[in-house]
C-alpha cells in the first residue's frame, strides 16, 4: 500500500510536469504524513539536512564551479579551434569536432547540459554551415553532452557512490576510472552514427553545402598554435585525474584545485578579465548546484522511505521472482533504467533506484562498479532522450530548433548509444579493465 501511493503520487506528479524534487519530496510527505501522521514530517528536515552534510559531496559545487570558470575563460572556444584543426578539413570532420570537444569539456565540467550550453552555440552552427540539417546538429551535440556523466570527473558518479556507499563500498576513484573506456566508446558509436546520417541524407540528395563552400586544411603552424591555446584546458583533466591516481589529493580536493587552476588559467593566461566576471560565474555556478543539491536532499527522503519500508527488498525479490536468467534479469533492469532516464535525471534515479538493484547486483555477484558504469550509460541516454531528456531542451534552443524535430534527429544516435550499453552490460571488462590495470581497489 505505502508503494503504491508512494509511486503513484510520484509518478502522477511528474506526469503533470511537476519538477522532480518537488515531485520526489511532495510524494515522500504525503506518505509519511498518511503513516505517521504530522510527526512523520521531523524526519524530512533530518534527512534532507544529512543527505547533503557530506564531505564527498562537496565535489559537486567545485566541480561545477571549474566547469563554469572554463567555460567563461574561452577554454571550449579553444578546445573546439584546436581539434577543428587536427580533423575539420576531413569530409565528416565537423562531427569528429563536435565529440572530440565533448569528450574534452565533458571531462572538465562532469555535467550534460553544461556540456551542451558549452560547445552548442559554436558547434551546432558550424554543422549546419558544413551542410547537416538543424536537428541533425542539435542531435548531435545533445547526445555528444552526455559523455559528460560518464568521462570522468563525473558528478553523477559521486552521486552513486554516496548511494550505493550505503549497501556496500564503492570508491569514487574507481568509478571514475570505470568510466573512460565506455565514454570513449559511446563518442565512437555517436561519430558512426552521424556518418551514417550523413550517408543516408547524401543518398537522398538531402545534403547541400553553401553555395562557395570551402573546407581548408590547416597548415602545421596553425594546429600548432591551436594546440598552444587549449594546452590549457587539455591539462584540466590531466591535472585532476593525476592528482587522484597519484594519491596527491581525494576526488573532493581534486574538484578544489580544478577551480584554482581555472582561476590561474583565466588571469594568467587567458587574460579574460576573469575578476570582473567573478559575480556572473559565482552566481552561475551557485544555481546550478542549487538544482542539484535539492534534488539530492528530496530524492534522499524518498530513498529513505523506499529503505525503511522494505520497499526496496521486495521490488527486488519480486524482479527476482521473474525468472533467475541472469542476461534476462540485465535486460529488464537496462529497459527499466532506459524508460525511467527518459523522464527523471540522473541524480533521482540513483536514489531512487540504487536501493531497489544494487541487491539484485550483489546477488547476481556483479562488480558494484560494472552496474554504476552501465547504469549512468543508461541514464546519460536518458538526457537525450524524448520527452524528458534535458540535453535536448538545451540543444533545441541553440539550435531554435522544436523537440519533435530534434527528437527525431536523435534516434540513429540513441539507438547507437544503447548499442554500446549493451556491450558494456554484458562485457565487464570493458569497465574494470582501467581500474584493475591501474590497481584501483
Amino acid at each position: 500500500m505505502i508503494a503504491l501511493l508512494l509511486f503513484g503520487v510520484f509518478f502522477l506528479l511528474v506526469f503533470l510536469r511537476v519538477p522532480i524534487a518537488i515531485s520526489l519530496g511532495i510524494s515522500s510527505i504525503v506518505v509519511l504524513v498518511s503513516s505517521s501522521g504530522l510527526f512523520g514530517l521531523e524526519v524530512v528536515t533530518d534527512i534532507m539536512y544529512t543527505s547533503v552534510a557530506k564531505f564527498t559531496l562537496l565535489a559537486i559545487p567545485f566541480f561545477i564551479l571549474a566547469g563554469v570558470i572554463m567555460e567563461q575563460v574561452g577554454i571550449s572556444k579553444r578546445l573546439i579551434d584546436f581539434a577543428q584543426t587536427l580533423v575539420g578539413h576531413r569530409k565528416s570532420g565537423i562531427v569528429f569536432v563536435t565529440v572530440l570537444v565533448a569528450i574534452f569539456f565533458a571531462a572538465i565540467s562532469g555535467s550534460g547540459p553544461a556540456t551542451v550550453a558549452a560547445i552548442g552555440g559554436i558547434l551546432i552552427p558550424a554543422m549546419m554551415k558544413n551542410g547537416y540539417k538543424k536537428e541533425t546538429a542539435g542531435a548531435l551535440v545533445a547526445s555528444s553532452g552526455a559523455i559528460g556523466i560518464i568521462i570522468p570527473p563525473s558528478i553523477a558518479f559521486i552521486v552513486f557512490a554516496v548511494v550505493a556507499g550505503d549497501q556496500i563500498p564503492v570508491t569514487i576513484n574507481r568509478l571514475f576510472m570505470a568510466g573512460v573506456i565506455p565514454g570513449i566508446l559511446v563518442g565512437i558509436a555517436l561519430i558512426i552514427a552521424a556518418m551514417y546520417v550523413r550517408w543516408r541524407q547524401e543518398k537522398r540528395g538531402e545534403f547541400v553545402l553553401p553555395e562557395g563552400f570551402v573546407i581548408r586544411k590547416a597548415t602545421g603552424k596553425e594546429r600548432w598554435d591551436a594546440f598552444v591555446k587549449a594546452v590549457p584546458g587539455l591539462m584540466m583533466p590531466v591535472i585532476i585525474l593525476g592528482g587522484i591516481y597519484g594519491g596527491f589529493f581525494t576526488p573532493t580536493e581534486a574538484a578544489v584545485v580544478a577551480v584554482v587552476y581555472g582561476l590561474i588559467v583565466g588571469v594568467f593566461v587567458n587574460r579574460k578579465d576573469t575578476f570582473k566576471k567573478m559575480y556572473s560565474i559565482f552566481v552561475d555556478a551557485s544555481l546550478q548546484t542549487a538544482v542539484v543539491m535539492i534534488i539530492v536532499s528530496a530524492a534522499s527522503v524518498f530513498a529513505y522511505i523506499i529503505t525503511t519500508e522494505q520497499i526496496a527488498r521486495d521490488i527486488s525479490e519480486a524482479i527476482m521472482g521473474l525468472t533467475d536468467n541472469p542476461i534476462l534479469i540485465l535486460l529488464l533492469i537496462n529497459i527499466l533504467l532506459l524508460i525511467a532516464g527518459a523522464f527523471i535525471d540522473a541524480i533521482s534515479a540513483y536514489y531512487i533506484f540504487v536501493p531497489i538493484l544494487l541487491p539484485i547486483m550483489i546477488f547476481l555477484e556483479i562488480d558494484p562498479t560494472v552496474f554504476g558504469v552501465f547504469m549512468t550509460v543508461n541514464l546519460a541516454i536518458g538526457l537525450f532522450t524524448p520527452p524528458v531528456g534535458l540535453n535536448l531542451y538545451v540543444a533545441a534552443g541553440i539550435s531554435k530548433t522544436s523537440i519533435m524535430e530534434i527528437s527525431r534527429g536523435v534516434v540513429p544516435f540513441v539507438v547507437a548509444a544503447i548499442i554500446v550499453l549493451m556491450l558494456v552490460t554484458f562485457i565487464p571488462a570493458l569497465s574494470t579493465f582501467l581500474p584493475d590495470l591501474l590497481g584501483v581497489k
